[in-house]
């Protein structure tokens, strides 16, 4: 596999490695040709955002072992779709954005300064 990079052109940084994040479970929001929901974007999660996400469809909030899936809380960092994202931001819940830990992928869907105005600092050590 080839060294991912980041939206700012640097090597991709780990988003969070508990609760265990990335369409690959490897804590990353690189993006493959496996995923097709392009979860790139780590965010952290905020109360506002949660409630959005639930609200279109998609409860982040709710443990589901079967898939060993905690449960989000505010707080924890998390690969979201990218799309997902912009719909957030269009509807005025964007969560914040940690840029070094998000795929370059995501800027054929997201503009880097909607990113840039939401990125808070990568100061988080990864768990």
């Amino acid at each position: 596999m080839s060294q991912r990079k980041n939206v700012l052109g640097g090597e991709l940084e780990t988003c969070s490695l508990s609760p265990l994040t990335g369409f690959y479970r490897d804590g990353c929001c690189r993006v493959g040709a496996e995923d097709a929901g392009v979860h790139s974007v780590c965010i952290r999660a905020t109360e506002d955002f949660l409630a959005f996400s639930r609200y279109r469809g998609n409860d982040l909030s709710t443990p589901n072992p079967a898939f060993g899936f905690p449960g989000l809380k505010p707080g924890d960092r998390w690969c979201v779709c990218a799309h997902r994202w912009q719909e957030a931001l269009e509807a005025g819940h964007p969560p914040p954005v940690i840029l070094e830990a998000t795929d370059e992928a995501t800027l054929a869907i997201v503009t880097l300064e909607d990113l840039q105005e939401h990125a808070i600092p990568n100061l988080k050590p990864v768990d």
